[in-house]
């Protein structure tokens, strides 16, 4: 709906229950549509409907968009479009736009838009109809039996939600509800669009608060789907609008600038032109060279860019061709003729964007200095340039009818509605369907909260641009600009990233804090352990939307992992680290993520290589064991059964193997022991408990600085026990001088022990030292001593003692 139209009491919208559900209807809605006369289609048909063909022409009114959409379909069925504008025309009849125009007028001009662009019929139809159901009182019902599945489901997409039933959510619901259905059929999108630029070019009558808060929202979400869409020929004009509006002394500067550019003598891209022109022409190449002045947003971008303008620097060269292979034959005589501007070269044919352009960039310079930037394509290319996912006409329509072009981005989507007028069924490929949207679709359904859904939107679409990273099975994976391993860890396993433990970026070890470039291929290495869980740190590098809100939930769920606020986190505890991490404080692993290392020749200089956990005895063995295939490592935090509980079982309902450390007995009828992070204590060590939420009892070496700390904020003890097994967990620090291939030395002595390596973390050299910290699992815990001495005896290991770490202070 228009935001001009003067008469929205009447308006009353299908309202969906939730967004996905697009044609589920609400109670108080359905109640209020019994008030409204049901408009007789029939009736209407005979006293309308037929009379322009029995006449044997068109309505004049649409006459303007009959010559566009034909400049483009020159075989389209008209029928549609007439008997659209009919029902839309009689529906609106008596409504006025603020502007004092009857309200007709509206969607015939969305529907020119589009047609200028080369919409389809479908898609024309439907933007006569967009605010039928919205503002009249035509239901979806009627304009199904009328139009088919399709215009309904088109009609249905941009058809706003009732502020009477959503309330302040309204608006962020309408937009998730709207790219729900874009999801399954960009058309919806298409019209929405057309549909906010004639708002915007019509917004002078608002009041300006109403024409801020509009203009907020378009440069906001709707700019940046434009933009996304491929849609530039919308995109530049709503940007040039909302420039307008918000920016007025700017824009106003901007106009004075293109203003007295024009009024001077001589046009340097004219003559430019001429050149380029007679240089084709010598070459045999056939090509249109135009001059494509900038609008206002992009004069104003350049102008802070370089400063005083120049007459170049108002418009660029595109040149047109037949062929691809005629773009780099235009590229190769331009800069054999002319002076190449190196730097500006872009092939974004070879490579194109993730929005469908394709094109080629350069610049040549002029004798004055002058630089001109020229771009090259085909008539094809440019077409999609202007109109984006619009150029590609209907993508649904079956093959044999229509051949859908192909495109640089795909993705399949599920039920959306066929060219025949009933949803399809399983999955299709959908050439519409580019990366960006299969990811907003999926993060949107675990942000229930409008807020955090409009507020999460508006932050996705300010990712200008999309990356491509490559899986070592050779899949891809789409991901926006800055996104680290940590956002494509998420991407590939969802929520099963919770276990994700390190990555090799281009056959590397990496953090999980590496920002990923174009083109780099990622491997993520996974735990086995099913309870393993994110980091709280993990937030900081996360910077994609699935990524944040996935490890958010998390934490929201396990608040503080079961730990008080002032006790140390142990390992595998938000706020910490986690199972498989170091359990040392302020080391690069605990800032930055897990990273596992599989390369015992690693050298000590490389910053923050984290070891993965050892499966056996023998280090050879566990370097020659492929990645993924290592032994399940236990859990650092599953606490022991409590003293009469039936025994874990696993997902098949067999026993869960037992974790393997040192049983606590515990003072406390039915509570659990936890063995704390920072001290780590192992029999026959003197211990103490201090109970914490969820019912756990961490249990503390006695000398360790927390047991201090709480006794002094007034913590009751609880007695705590060893039991009988002697099997254990504990963290060793070794400080070392820095040398290669020490940590393999130090992983062959551990292991020579017959010592299992949970986790090992090696912090970045300072001042020739280095210091290793392990978790291990050891057989029997009167095995440390032995363990620790031969650790001690590998050259360049001057100590090597329990890790011990210093309380938070509240």
């Amino acid at each position: 709906m228009s935001a001009e139209a003067t008469n929205p009491a009447t308006a009353g919208p299908v309202a969906p229950t939730a967004p996905q559900a697009l044609t589920a209807s609400v109670a108080p809605a359905a109640a209020r549509r019994k008030s409204r006369p049901r408009i007789d289609l029939r009736r209407l048909g005979r006293a309308a409907l037929l009379g322009p063909a029995a006449r044997g022409r068109l309505p004049d009114a649409i006459g303007h968009v009959v010559e566009a959409h034909r400049a483009h379909h020159p075989d389209a069925d008209l029928e549609p479009l007439r008997r659209a504008y009919v029902l839309a025309e009689s529906s609106h009849r008596g409504q006025m736009r603020k502007s004092g125009e009857p309200y007709i007028t509206h969607p015939l001009a969305v529907t020119l838009i589009l047609a200028e662009l080369g919409a389809e019929t479908t898609t024309l139809t439907a933007s006569l109809l967009h605010d039928t159901v919205e503002d009249t009182e035509v239901t979806l019902d009627q304009v199904r039996e009328q139009f088919g599945e399709e215009v309904r489901y088109l009609v249905d997409g941009v058809t706003k939600l009732e502020k009477v039933d959503y309330g302040a959510a309204a608006e962020p619901e309408t937009f998730r509800k709207m790219l729900v259905a874009t999801g399954n059929d960009v058309r919806v999108m298409s019209i929405k669009l057309a549909d906010r630029l004639h708002n915007m070019r019509t917004l002078g009558v608002m009041r300006p608060e109403k024409q801020e808060r509009i203009a907020k929202v378009t440069r906001d979400v709707l700019i940046p789907l434009a933009e996304r869409l491929g849609v530039q020929a919308l995109k530049t004009e709503l940007e040039d609008l909302v420039f307008a509006i918000l920016h007025p002394e700017e824009y106003e500067h901007t106009r004075e600038l293109i203003a007295e550019n024009a009024a001077r003598p001589g046009d340097p891209l004219a003559e430019v032109a001429d050149e380029v022109r007679g240089v084709l022409r010598e070459s045999g190449i056939p090509a249109e060279v135009l001059i494509r002045p900038r609008h206002f947003v992009s004069v104003h971008r350049v102008a802070r860019k370089r400063g005083q303008l120049r007459g170049t620097d108002f418009g660029r060269l595109l040149v047109l061709v037949n062929e691809d292979a005629d773009c780099y034959g235009v590229l190769g005589e331009l800069h054999t003729c002319m002076t190449p501007v190196v730097s500006e070269f872009k092939d974004f044919i070879a490579v194109p964007k993730f929005n469908l352009y394709q094109s080629l960039h350069t610049a040549v310079a002029r004798p004055d200095g002058q630089m001109v930037e020229v771009l090259i394509r085909t008539h094809q290319m440019h077409k999609v340039a202007e109109a984006g996912v619009v150029a590609l006409g209907n993508p649904y329509a079956p093959a044999a009818d229509t051949s859908v072009p192909d495109t640089p981005a795909s993705g399949a989507t599920a039920g959306a509605p066929s060219s025949s007028g009933a949803p399809a069924d399983g999955e299709r490929a959908d050439p519409t369907r580019p990366g960006w949207l299969s990811r907003l679709l999926d993060w949107q359904q675990a942000a229930p909260d409008p807020d955090t859904f409009w507020s999460t939107l508006r932050a996705d679409l300010a990712q200008d641009r999309e990356i491509t990273v490559f899986r070592p099975d050779g899949g891809a994976l789409g991901l926006p600009e800055g996104s680290t391993c940590v956002d494509a860890a998420y991407a590939q396993y969802g929520e099963d990233a919770h276990a994700c433990i390190g990555a090799r970026v281009n056959g590397r070890l990496a953090t999980l804090s590496t920002v990923l470039r174009d083109g780099d291929t990622v491997q993520l290495l996974m735990g086995q352990d099913p309870a393993s869980e994110p980091s709280r740190e993990w937030l900081e590098h996360a910077h994609t939307p699935a990524a944040r809100i996935a490890i958010q939930r998390w934490l929201a769920t396990h608040p503080a992992g079961g730990t008080d606020p002032a006790e140390p986190a142990g390992p595998g505890e938000p706020g910490g680290t986690r199972a498989g991490a170091s359990a040392e404080p302020g080391t690069a692993s605990a800032r930055a993520g897990n990273t596992p290392s599989t390369d015992p020749a690693a050298t000590t200089g490389r910053p923050a290589a984290t070891a993965a956990p050892s499966a056996g005895p023998s280090a050879a063995a566990r370097r020659a064991e492929p990645s993924g295939t290592r032994a399940a490592t236990p859990s650092a935090r599953r606490p022991s059964a409590a003293p009469g509980a039936a025994p874990e079982r696993a997902a098949d309902g067999a026993p869960a193997p037992r974790s393997r450390r040192a049983d606590v007995l515990v003072d406390r009828p039915g509570a659990a022991a936890r063995l704390a992070g920072c001290c780590t204590p192992v029999p026959p060590d003197e211990i103490t408990g201090f109970a914490v939420r969820g019912g756990v009892v961490t249990v503390h070496r006695a000398e360790c600085a927390a047991v201090a700390h709480m006794k002094s904020r007034g913590r009751a003890e609880i007695g705590v026990r060893w039991g009988d097994t002697a099997e254990c967990r504990v963290t060793l620090v070794a400080e070392s001088f820095g040398r290669p291939h020490l940590l393999a030395d130090l992983t062959e002595a551990i292991a020579s022990q017959g010592v299992e390596i949970v986790s090992a973390t090696v912090e970045p050299p300072t001042q020739q030292r280095v210091r290793h910290t392990y978790t291990l699992q050891l057989p029997d815990a009167a095995h440390l001593p032995a363990l620790m001495r031969a650790m001690r005896d590998v050259p360049g290991v001057y100590d090597v003692r329990r890790a011990q770490h210093q309380p938070r202070t509240s």
